[in-house]
């Protein structure tokens, strides 16, 4: 059974860093059979779930939401089988439950969806709060 657990998520200022880590367990994504599509979106207080990026299990594809483009940058580390969120010059509106999910595929394409419904393993998610 596959289990997601995000951490890195703190408060921090506008302007400053953080790195999510998502780290998967059940899987090994270093593996071949591991093709998989993974997400991080966010979810605000009284606010819908929302997509922030996602990616391939190879790189070959990674998108992110127009808010953050230039500001945060998705990576791997299959072979520690964990999936990274770096997030620079943080803003207040980025304050939110910050959440990873995959989906993993057998030989057949690959979808890198920016929607929640399209992946299945979802972790507990990791508060990221970001004072003015």
């Amino acid at each position: 059974q596959v289990q997601v657990v995000e951490s890195g998520g703190r408060l921090v200022q506008a302007g400053d860093s953080l790195r999510l880590a998502c780290a998967v367990s059940g899987r090994t994504l270093s593996s071949t059979l591991s093709r998989y599509a993974m997400g991080w979106f966010r979810q605000a207080p009284g606010k819908e779930r929302e997509f922030v990026a996602s990616t391939s299990w190879n790189g070959e594809r990674t998108y992110y939401r127009e808010s953050v483009k230039g500001r945060f940058t998705i990576s791997r580390d299959n072979a520690k089988n964990t999936v990274y969120l770096q997030m620079n010059s943080l803003k207040p509106e980025d304050t939110a439950v910050y959440y990873c999910a995959f989906r993993f595929y057998g030989q057949g394409l690959v979808v890198v969806s920016t929607h929640a419904r399209d992946y299945d393993d979802w972790g507990p998610g990791t508060q990221v709060t970001v004072s003015s």
